[in-house]
C-alpha cells in the first residue's frame, strides 16, 4: 500500500534551519529520508546541524545564504540543482523579532522605532517572498512543488507588544494564499502553497519574554497559558506531522491554507 506520508528523496529546503523549530525540522525529515539543504547565515550552527544529521544516517546540505540577498540565493539554487537536479519543498523558515519593533507596557505606539519595524517586515516578509520567487521557479520548471511558509499566531489574532511581528506575519499568511492561487492558475496543479502558524513554543528569540533567568514563567507567559486550553506551550516535535504532511502527497488537493498549531489558543476566548 502507498504511504501517502512519504517523503523519501525529496529535495526539500529549509530557510532558517539552524535555528531552535528549523532545526527540530531539517533533523525530522532527514530521518524520513528527504535530502534536506538547511539555508542559513550562522554558518557554525549550520555546520553543526548538517553533521548532525549526517552522523545520523541522515543526508543534508548547508549553504550560507541571505533570505533578503536575491543574488546569493540565485547562487543557492544553481548549487542545490547542480547536486540534486530539483527542488520539491521549500520551508521558509526564516524570520525573527528585535526590540524596536515592539511596544513595552510602558510604552505605546508612539515609541515605535521605525526602522526596527521595516527590519522585521523585511526579515519576515521579504524574507519569505524573494525566497520563493527564487526557488519556485525551479519548482515551475518541473511542473510540481511545494512550498511550506511559516505564519504565527500573531497574524491570526493581534497580540499586545508585537506589532511588527505580527504585522509581517500577518502579510506572510496572505502573500500565502495570493501565491497558491498565482502558481496553481498559471502554471498547474503541481504547485502549491500553505502555511504553518505556530503558537506559543520556546524559542531562542523570546526565551526573556517568556522565562525569567531562573527559568520561571513571567507573566505574560502565565497570561498565555491562561489562554491556551492545552494550558502548556508547545513542543517543537508537535510542528511536525504537520509539516510532514504539507510536504508529503497526502495533503495533494491542500492549497491556500494557514493551520495554526497553537494547543487551541485560536479558538478560545473566555
Amino acid at each position: 500500500m502507498t504511504n501517502l506520508f512519504c517523503i523519501k528523496d525529496k529535495v526539500i529546503l529549509l530557510t532558517g534551519g539552524s535555528g531552535v523549530l528549523g532545526s527540530c525540522m531539517a533533523r525530522h525529515l532527514a530521518g524520513e529520508g528527504a535530502k534536506v539543504v538547511v539555508l542559513d547565515r550562522n554558518e557554525e550552527a549550520g555546520n553543526k546541524l548538517v553533521n548532525d544529521i549526517q552522523a545520523q544516517g541522515g543526508e543534508a546540505l548547508f549553504l550560507v545564504t541571505d533570505v533578503l540577498n536575491k543574488e546569493i540565493l540565485e547562487n543557492n539554487k544553481t548549487e542545490i540543482l547542480a547536486r540534486y537536479e530539483r527542488i520539491d519543498v521549500l520551508i521558509n523558515a526564516a524570520g525573527g523579532n528585535m526590540a524596536g519593533a515592539t511596544i513595552g507596557p510602558d510604552q505605546t505606539i508612539f515609541d515605535l522605532k521605525l526602522d526596527a519595524f521595516r527590519k522585521v517586515v523585511d526579515l519576515n516578509l521579504f524574507g519569505t517572498v524573494i525566497p520563493t520567487m527564487v526557488f519556485a521557479e525551479a519548482m515551475v520548471k518541473q511542473k510540481k512543488g511545494c512550498i511550506i511558509n511559516i505564519s504565527s499566531e500573531s497574524a491570526l489574532r493581534p497580540l499586545t507588544r508585537v506589532v511588527g511581528y505580527g504585522a509581517a506575519k500577518a502579510a506572510v499568511s496572505n502573500f500565502t494564499q495570493y501565491m497558491a492561487g498565482e502558481l496553481a492558475l498559471k502554471f498547474g496543479q503541481g504547485l502549491r502553497v500553505n502555511a504553518m502558524a505556530p503558537g506559543f513554543f520556546i524559542t531562542e528569540q523570546n526565551r526573556t519574554l517568556l522565562t525569567n533567568p531562573d527559568g520561571s514563567y513571567t507573566e505574560r507567559a502565565h497570561i498565555i497559558l491562561a489562554h491556551t486550553p492545552f494550558g502548556r506551550f508547545g513542543e517543537p516535535e508537535e510542528l511536525l506531522g504537520t509539516l510532514q504532511w504539507l510536504a508529503s502527497d497526502a495533503s495533494a488537493f491542500v492549497n491556500g491554507i494557514v493551520v495554526p498549531i497553537d494547543g487551541g489558543f485560536d479558538a478560545f476566548s473566555i
